[in-house]
């Protein structure tokens, strides 16, 4: 990568900064303010990328600099707004919002603002709200100094605890940025069709489908590569890529802590939340890859985050807009989201109609747990407040439409339905729902999430769920509820980013999720109608989940975005677990959450130094493991054969290549291997394809072929009189002369 491109790379992530910066809230009694402002910049950034692309798309103006001049004009309007919100506020001599107001000294007991994620202080929190039982009176300047003082104070006043959950949080986060750094891209899934997209756009200068063997190239959502063309171009190789998930990963870390705090959990609920999603596996393996589950599930949080804003006020029309956003994107880039999106925006539309029927509206709790909670006034059922969240509710949607609206009308436009061709339709989807079908689907998906190394309790749960199955009736192997051919039980507890479990944030997640649900006072005495409520959005989600999504051995990482989002109860019990430590049993309880926690920081680590196909140590290490041969960890005896494959074409001199493949087969070697030698894209076409309306290239018309996958398939489409030649996976033909 040129030092151009670093600095190119440099400017979205400047832009962001800046927006934190203009985005922070000017309402009193924000909670967390800071990552709140953190939310509205991401959600901005994120709609402007992929509105960027759509545009200049239709434009056929996917070059770069097209997308370094958009970006550049990002940055100054991201300056000009930092700039006058810090010029507002000297000329008015208001505090910062991310600046905390003099406290007194007594600490309150439902805390609302907090602390960390990542390890980094959030400078939101009053004293007051950090479990200090005696907190001075503090209040911090706005610039980086009053910043650091909060920071360094804040270290200071934490309990041995909190340092070391906060610690961990931290270390696993910046050797995740070391692993994502270092390692080339080399998840399956993104050498078939996530990155091979990418390098269709760039060679097409436009969004337009193509002919191809892979279906999932054009018919898959595509939000989480419009974020990796940006890098793409900007930087004009792929050694960044990985910093998209990474950047996703930090998002749930704050969000999720975020989450905590509008349930009322003080700074160590927070820092609980965020070290069970710091170490569980799939969020460890996934922030260094180039999967797409970690980006969905930071739009997911994002939207629930301020789902829970709207609880207890009236929702602006800024917050409007970024629910549209957070729903527009979640859709754009992995529609399984959208499980959880949906009842969230229930949620939101009962809660303002709530507000708008109550005319004390500011002292309503949006689900009260009793009489005495349900605030007082008047009820009624005022014209205008209807028609204001009728009206929300129309924004959102609109918003949400213009961001993945285009990719959606291309979709219908060329396979006649928006959610793309039958197979698509079919392979994932459930095709059965009654309610026996629906119970073994769940029980399978549970069992693959809680997975264990301990392979006698994995064979007699699995033996159970099948007994239990063929008893009502249900073949647990029913291709209807079964994605492709796979078989029923999997193993899943090898730290693997594409299956690994995650046993342990789940089982705390159920047992925060059955607590919120049946005495949520014990845990949040002054937010118990906001914890019900949120849980049983949580549960709705998963169980939604398990009616409409077929289990496969790749299933957990599905899930990724219920993990994110239930994560805060597991937080929100263990803190209320340790803060009533009296007594002997409690105590016990107590050391059985302590050991669980760290089981879980082992785990998480363990998954960060061994985890597949990226790791610290051992063989395959990104220290000692070639850029090359780390791309291929999944298939290492497929290294050469590509090389070999992609040598003898290029000496042969051929420009218009075709491509023969199958459905699951690796592309994106090929578009490394034979760039142009100026670093432009080549000339690949494909042979076959699986789109009605987009015929391949006839074989007559390339100067040469290379295979991937099955020689027969290849032989098939060689013209008569050429040479063909094959290696193991890979193969290639060249005319008479070459």
């Amino acid at each position: 990568m040129s030092a151009a491109g670093s600095l190119l790379a440099a400017v979205p992530a400047a832009a962001v900064l800046l927006l934190t910066v203009a985005a922070r809230p000017r309402e009193a009694g924000a909670v967390a303010p800071l990552r709140l402002a953190v939310v509205r910049a991401v959600l901005l950034s994120g709609a402007y990328a992929v509105l960027v692309v759509e545009v200049l798309g239709a434009l056929h103006a996917l070059t770069r600099q097209a997308f370094t001049i958009a970006w550049l004009l990002f940055l100054a309007a991201a300056a000009t707004a930092a700039g006058l919100r810090r010029r507002r506020e000297t000329r008015l001599g208001q505090p910062s919002a991310a600046a905390p107001a003099s406290v007194g000294a007594a600490p309150r007991p439902v805390p609302v603002g907090a602390v960390v994620s990542g390890g980094t202080p959030d400078v939101s929190a009053p004293a007051a709200e950090r479990n200090e039982p005696d907190a001075a009176p503090t209040r911090v300047g706005r610039g980086p100094s009053g910043l650091l003082g909060v920071a360094v104070d804040t270290w200071r006043t934490a309990r041995l605890g909190e340092r070391l959950l906060a610690g961990t949080i931290g270390g696993l986060v910046l050797l995740e940025l070391l692993v994502a750094l270092l390692a080339e891209p080399n998840n399956f899934d993104s050498q078939t069709y996530h990155l091979p997209k990418v390098e269709h756009w760039v060679a097409q200068g436009d969004l337009d489908f193509w002919p191809t063997a892979i279906h999932r190239q054009v018919t898959i959502p595509p939000g989480a590569e419009y974020l990796l063309l940006h890098l793409r171009l900007l930087t004009g190789g792929d050694h960044l890529h990985n910093l998209v998930q990474w950047a996703a990963g930090v998002v749930c870390l704050l969000v999720a802590a975020r989450i905590t705090a509008q349930l009322g959990g003080g700074r160590r609920a927070q820092l609980l939340t965020a070290f069970v999603l710091a170490t569980t596996p799939m969020v460890v393996l996934q922030a260094t890859s180039t999967q797409t589950d970690l980006i969905c599930a930071a739009w997911v949080a994002c939207a629930a985050t301020l789902v829970l804003d709207g609880l207890r006020r009236r929702t602006g029309w800024g917050t409007l807009l970024g629910l549209g956003a957070a729903t527009g994107l979640t859709a754009v880039t992995k529609t399984s989201g959208l499980i959880a999106v949906g009842p969230l925006l229930v949620l939101w539309g009962l809660a303002q109609l709530r507000l708008a029927r109550t005319r004390d509206a500011a002292a309503a709790d949006p689900a009260p747990a009793g009489p005495a909670a349900a605030g007082g006034g008047r009820r009624a059922w005022p014209v205008g407040g209807l028609a204001r969240t009728i009206g929300g509710s129309v924004l959102i949607l609109v918003v949400a439409a213009v961001v993945v609206g285009p990719f959606l009308a291309r979709v219908t436009a060329e396979f006649g339905h928006p959610l793309g061709p039958p197979r698509l339709r079919e392979s994932i989807p459930m095709e059965r729902h009654d309610p026996a079908s629906i119970v073994v689907n769940a029980l399978r998906i549970g069992h693959t999430a809680f997975d264990t190394p301990l392979a006698p309790l994995r064979r007699a749960g699995a033996e159970v769920i099948i007994s239990g199955a063929e008893a009502i009736g249900v073949d647990p192997q029913d291709r209807a509820i079964t994605f492709g051919r796979e078989l029923f039980p999997e193993p899943a507890w090898y730290p693997d980013e594409d299956r690994v479990a995650f046993p342990l944030a789940g089982a705390l997640a159920v047992i925060g999720a059955v607590i919120a649900l049946a005495r949520p006072r014990r845990i949040a005495p002054e937010r118990a109608g906001s914890l019900r409520a949120y849980a049983v959005v949580v549960l709705t989600a998963v169980l939604l989940h398990t009616a409409m999504i077929k289990w496969q051995p790749w299933g957990n990482r599905l899930l990724l975005y219920a993990v994110v989002l239930a994560v805060p109860l597991a937080g929100l019990w263990l803190d209320a677990l340790i803060r009533n430590r009296a007594g002997g049993r409690r105590s016990v309880a107590t050391m059985a959450a302590v050991t669980v926690l760290a089981t879980s920081a082992l785990a998480g680590v363990l998954a960060l130094s061994y985890g597949f196909p990226r790791r610290l140590v051992g063989a395959g290490s990104v220290f000692t493991t070639s850029d090359w041969d780390t791309r291929f960890l999944r298939r290492p005896q497929w290294a050469d054969e590509f090389r070999w494959a992609a040598t003898a074409v290029q000496d042969s001199g051929a420009r218009r290549i075709g491509l023969v493949q199958q459905n699951d087969n690796w592309e994106y070697p090929w578009w490394l291997l034979l760039r142009q030698p100026d670093g432009g894209s080549p000339d690949l076409v494909a042979l076959q394809s699986v789109l009605p309306e987009r015929p391949p290239a006839d074989p007559s018309s390339v100067d040469a072929i290379v295979c991937t996958g099955s020689e027969a398939a290849c032989a098939k489409l060689v013209p008569a009189g050429w040479r063909l030649e094959f290696r193991g996976y890979v193969g290639y033909a060249l005319p008479p002369g070459r």
